[in-house]
């Protein structure tokens, strides 16, 4: 695998203070503007605001309305998947259908399709789903992240599409969150160098490229540092309100971007939540002056699923369009003042899914009536076409169908012992009393219990095959944490296994799998993040058995562990591996020490959290950040 040079990231106390920040957008970007500013001049209204818009794939009334309306993007968001199913030629399908009809059209620009493939190609089946970004922070490997994001660039170009809703660059101050695991951090600084690294795997360094996708830095800007009940929709902080200033929100929330940005990030989305009351994808300082203009960022602005519903009438939740999407309950006059709040403010392109023939009609009105000036909307295309020519997509010959000779790889054991690494490096040991771990290959019984041993779904988390994820046997194949054991224990050792611990007596060791059920955004929304009962109790019961006992825990952030502490000799923070359990056993067998330092604090009780929100550190947490013991 191709490494990517790394720089080091500088911007951070640049970010500190307005006017201070040199980053921008790389030159190559803008190269290709005089080609641009003449396509322009041949566009209609119509065909600039087809660019601006985004319909989601599964709300298009007619898949004509692709080439009729000029559009400029589809998404699949969600579980708004191909009706067929999601194997890889069903996505491949839907998107050179969807290609096509684009390239029909009087000027012939080809749209970019975006998913959210934010830990692997995620919604394919046979993928491989790596770690989410909590587990890759404790890794601290800005060429871990890259090796990571490049796979996961070359597996979605297997089908054609080539953007993605990633990195997110959030600094979660508060794991009562249930986006959480989608930080890097609560450190800053970790959340800047990775997801500068994550932009350069998935884009290279120019974008352009037959295994390169367009990412996408997310979500601007404080989305995890939302006020806990501040939220309008029906979480407890997602899409809530950052009431901080702004020098805290520079210091704090803001350096991913200009990290972001100098690595050359095409897009960036702004976030549901609002900044002291004021929704960030209608706030033109925050957009337009501080992102565009102060941090020189010349790509485009894309708007979150729905989110410019938001701007006048709050939309009650939330939901893909596959499940009832509640957010079209804005009436036609206040979607009218949506659209101009959002573009006016800088929005370049709109996330609009089922809305689309509206928002493309009232759009045009209020450029008409002067509501939105004509410059507005060449800038926005402009930005768009920029993309687009920087990818090569307007290339002469270019290739926009996919590349049959990408599919070989797809969901390769090349691919998947790059996420084994991903995983076995990010574990983080927390206890490990009387030398329990590693447990070595040698004869004997380990006896593998506990809900999230046989669970590939709980291993992956939110955002894998459904936006929710699910329990159970995610058929998009891996191996579980109780494969790779019986795998890793060699011909010697015997491997039992229940649900409840219930079998351990007699054995030399029980390994613990316990943890949060998947979950996604709002969902995953709590008022304490916290190991279930029915998950203490098998972890009681095991040590009842007067068996030295392994936890390990899956989560998608730290949890408040209880009495379990106590009773586990060894502890060890799993995350979110994803779909190769191999690697949690190459750690518990001492292939490999563990090296994951913790990325986030780790509370002792429900009294300290919020950590993030504090003032002063918190003193005497669980497990300070940066904690993690080794062998």
């Amino acid at each position: 695998m191709k490494r990517i040079h790394i720089r080091p990231v500088v911007f951070l106390l640049a970010s500190l203070a307005p006017g201070l920040c040199d980053a921008a957008s790389p030159e190559w970007m803008k190269a290709r503007d005089a080609e641009i500013r003449d396509l322009l001049g041949k566009m209609t209204l119509a065909e600039k605001v087809g660019q601006m818009t985004q319909p989601d794939y599964r709300a298009l009334k007619d898949r004509n309305d692709v080439g009729a309306l000029f559009l400029g993007s589809v998404l699949c968001g969600g579980t708004s998947d191909p009706e067929a199913g999601n194997t890889l030629k069903n996505w491949t399908d839907v998107y050179e259908d969807i290609q096509k009809q684009a390239l029909g059209t009087r000027l012939g620009i080809p749209l970019v399709f975006g998913v959210d493939a934010v830990h692997g190609h995620n919604n394919v089946l046979g993928a491989v789903v790596f770690p989410h970004n909590v587990s890759l922070g404790c890794a601290r490997d800005p060429d871990l992240v890259a090796r990571a994001a490049a796979i996961t660039a070359r597996e979605t170009r297997a089908t054609g599409i080539q953007w993605t809703f990633a990195p997110c660059v959030t600094v979660p101050r508060d794991i009562r969150w249930g986006r959480t695991y989608e930080g890097y951090s609560e450190d800053p600084a970790v959340a800047a160098t990775l997801g500068r690294a994550c932009v350069l795997g998935l884009q290279g360094e120019r974008i352009a490229g037959p295994v390169n996708v367009l990412a996408c830095a997310k979500h601007f800007v404080g989305d995890g540092g939302t006020t806990f009940r501040s939220t309008t929709g029906t979480g407890l902080l997602d899409q809530g309100d950052t009431r901080v200033d702004e020098a805290t929100l520079r210091s704090i929330h803001l350096p991913g971007y200009p990290a972001t940005i100098d690595a050359g990030v095409g897009t960036i989305m702004p976030s549901y939540s609002s900044w002291n009351g004021v929704k960030c994808t209608g706030n033109k300082r925050l957009l337009t002056d501080i992102l565009k203009g102060e941090l020189g960022f010349d790509g485009f602005i894309i708007s979150d699923y729905n989110a410019i519903d938001q701007l006048v009438t709050p939309a009650p939740n939330r939901q893909p369009v596959a499940s009832n999407n509640a957010s079209g309950q804005t009436n036609a006059s206040d979607y009218r003042k949506c659209i101009a709040i959002s573009i006016n403010a800088g929005v370049d392109m709109v996330m609009v899914t089922d809305k689309y023939r509206d928002f493309i009609r009232l759009l045009q009105e209020l450029v008409n009536d002067g509501t939105v000036p004509v410059s507005r909307i060449d800038d926005a295309v402009t930005r768009i076409l920029r993309i687009k020519f920087a990818m090569g997509m307007m290339d002469k010959g270019a290739r926009l169908m996919a590349d049959p000779a990408l599919a070989a790889d797809f969901g390769s054991a090349k691919h998947r012992e790059v996420a084994r690494e991903a995983v076995r490096r990010s574990l983080v040991l927390l206890k490990n009393e009387k030398h329990t771990l590693p447990l070595g290959h040698k004869s004997g019984r380990i006896h593998v219990t506990g809900r999230g041993a046989d669970d590939l779904g709980m291993q992956c988390g939110g955002w894998t095959i459904d936006w929710q994820g699910k329990r159970g046997e995610v058929t998009t194949g891996g191996t579980t944490l109780l494969q790779a054991i019986r795998k890793a224990a060699g011909p010697d050792a015997k491997v039992t296994h229940d649900k409840d611990g219930s079998g351990a007596a007699g054995a030399d060791v029980a390994v613990v799998v316990v943890g949060e059920r998947p979950y996604a955004e709002m969902e995953g929304d709590t008022v304490s993040p916290q190991l279930a009962d029915e998950d203490a109790a098998v972890i009681a019961t095991a040590k009842s058995a007067g068996v030295p006992v392994v936890a390990v825990i899956l989560s998608g952030r730290p949890i408040l562990l209880g009495s379990a502490l106590d009773k586990a000799d060894a502890v060890l923070a799993a995350w979110l591996p994803g779909t190769e359990g191999g690697g949690v056993a190459d750690v518990i067998f001492g292939d490999h020490a563990p090296t994951g330092k913790l990325s986030f604090t780790w509370p002792r009780s429900a009294s300290q959290i919020p950590v993030g929100h504090r003032k002063e550190p918190v003193e005497n947490p669980l497990f300070p950040l940066g904690f993690g013991l080794g062998y």
